[in-house]
Order: C-alpha cells, then structure tokens, then sequence
C-alpha cells in the first residue's frame, strides 16, 4: 500500500508498485523525483492534534478510614501512572494530573469518568465528583508563574491535605 499526503494526485497510469501499467519496475537504484512544498509555504497537518491538559478532579462523600482512602489512592496511582499527585482526608480528595486530549471537551469527558470507572478495581470509596478543573499546558504555566493557580504538584503521590 502506498501513502499519499491528503490531497495529492497520484500520477495516472501508475499503480501501487510505482510501474507504469503493463510497464516494468524502476530499475534498482533508480531514484523517484521527489516533491516539495514551495518556499515560504507551510504544510498544515491534521487540526486534531492531542494537547496537554492539566486535571485537578475534586471529589467527596461520606467519611472513610484514612488507610483505606490512601490505600484505594495508591492503587489508583498504581494503575495510572499519569496521576501527578492526590490529597486526601476522611470524607475529600483531590487528585491532579496530565491528560492528553484533542481537546478539552475531551479531557474533561476522560476525568469525569475517572472516579467511576475506577471505583470497584482500585477500591475507591463511593464519593462523587464535587469539582472539575481543566485548564491548557500554556495556562498552568502561567499561574504558576504569576503565583497563583494550584499548588505545585510536588512532592509527587499520595499524601493527605
């Protein structure tokens, strides 16, 4: 199978093997001409490409034994190696990461199903999502920069608030 950049025109009279139908192979050694993109034109990929999006996902409920909230965190983190960092106490949580999505429709979607789908695997306690932020690699920078935002996600992993 030969692969074409989207729109361009594969020469007529040639199949996939780069012959001329009822023709012969290039000779080993033969070079193809090659094409190129004009000077000062830029070559426009797919709009779809993944970014970095940081996750701060906020959840709580009824209050659970610290050993077992921190055990289900660290199971999660286990399972999840994206996690960043989680804070936890007897009745909250709060766990920061990276995700990587086209968009941010799409990051807060995968956070959002987080908790749920991880909830019976890694033991999670049955609390719900009380808060979601979602912000762009570009924006945390800056708040972090400027002093603000969130705290910096060091020390990496479990810990309580």
């Amino acid at each position: 199978m030969r692969r074409v950049r989207p729109g361009a025109a594969t020469p007529r009279g040639r199949g996939t093997s780069g012959a001329a139908r009822g023709g012969s192979p290039r000779a080993a050694g033969e070079e193809r001409g090659l094409t190129s993109v004009a000077a000062g034109d830029a070559y426009e990929g797919p709009g779809d490409v993944p970014r970095l999006w940081h996750v701060t996902l906020s959840v709580s409920g009824d209050e659970a034994p610290l050993t077992e909230v921190r055990r289900a965190l660290e199971q999660l983190a286990h399972d999840h190696p994206f996690l960043l960092t989680s804070r936890y106490a007897r009745d909250h949580a709060e766990i920061r990461y990276w995700e990587e999505a086209r968009d941010l429709h799409d990051a807060a979607a995968v956070a959002l199903r987080l908790w749920g789908e991880h909830r019976r695997t890694a033991g999670l306690p049955p609390w719900e999502i009380v808060g979601l932020e979602v912000i762009d690699r570009d924006t945390y920078h800056q708040r972090v920069a400027e002093g603000g935002g969130p705290p910096r996600a060091t020390p990496v992993g479990v810990h309580p608030f």
